[in-house]
């Protein structure tokens, strides 16, 4: 019997383990997943007999942008917080990142102190928190620095900078896989790279933009979506409690609910293939610059 080269040995292997991830999706997720798309065409009734659908073709996604005028509100003010937050929470990340890779004592406490918040983060343990107030910088209003700043600011500026005060604890308690997934890539940089950088007479600022920063822009790539995927499906997204008040209403029901959902699924997919397009291209252009 002919035997198995290691190539594909470890094809076998590492599919063995993507198996069970596989059957899952295609029972728990797919499923649910067409499922919902053909509610998302149909009046959904529940009788004492059963689900009964009527075909309505377009009226639900119509009736969503026409006439749901809260959904078109709590979805651009979503976006607009992810647009600010995001960004935020991958520099914080990376910036931690950095200082976790440094030679310090008790570093492993460190990080586990920075991944604490995603294993107890959940719904209601964030709306407690929001409840007492600790999701903010306390009197951050009465600050003379703070006032100085909202004062000669106006419009959107304004409006950016009083929501990441309101949410700056909450923001950065999304950044524990973040930091982990840096922390990974700044290992397993070659340092001899950097040390021909400062035989060259690089900089350590030098050498984090035209050496560290080039070779992370996949780990920011992936932070960027696993950051907006989380940040979508959290569980206090005023989007996702909308859909969820329309589940059960009996002028709309499950086959509105869908539909929204689906809307909400091809604005959040055009958000990461925009996000993701735009950091890959700017990766490029780095390296092209002079990067690795």
């Amino acid at each position: 019997m002919k035997q198995l080269s290691l190539k594909r040995k470890r094809s076998i292997i590492g599919y063995s383990f993507i198996f069970p991830w596989i059957i899952g999706f295609l029972l728990f997720t797919l499923i649910p997943f067409v499922y919902s798309l053909f509610l998302s065409f149909q009046q959904v009734k529940i009788t004492p007999s059963g689900i009964v659908t009527t075909n309505v073709k377009w009226e639900n996604y119509i009736y969503a942008f026409r006439t749901d005028l809260e959904f078109m509100q709590v979805l651009l003010k979503f976006l607009r917080e992810l647009v600010i937050s995001t960004p935020i929470i991958i520099v914080f990340a990376l910036i931690i990142a950095l200082l976790l890779n440094q030679p310090i004592r008790l570093r492993t406490i460190f990080r586990m102190v920075f991944f604490l918040p995603v294993i107890i983060a959940s719904g209601p343990v964030i709306m407690d928190l929001m409840d007492q107030g600790v999701t903010s910088i306390p009197a951050i209003e009465e600050y003379a620095l703070f006032s100085a700043v909202i004062t000669n600011t106006e419009g959107g500026l304004q409006s950016v900078l009083t929501y990441l005060m309101d949410n700056l604890v909450i923001i950065l308690w999304y950044s524990g896989v973040q930091i982990l997934i840096f922390l990974a890539g700044l290992q397993k940089m070659d340092q001899q790279v950097y040390e021909a950088a400062k035989i060259d007479g690089a900089s350590n600022w030098e050498c984090f933009w035209k050496v560290t920063l080039p070779a992370l822009v996949p780990m920011i790539v992936v932070n960027l979506i696993y950051t907006i995927v989380t940040y979508s499906i959290f569980a206090l997204n005023p989007v996702v409690e909308h859909i969820q008040n329309h589940m059960f209403e009996v002028s709309t029901g499950f086959g509105y609910a869908s539909a929204l959902s689906w809307i909400y699924f091809v604005v959040i997919t055009l958000v990461l293939l925009i996000g993701a397009g735009l950091m890959m291209i700017q990766g490029r252009k780095t390296a092209a610059r002079g990067g690795v």
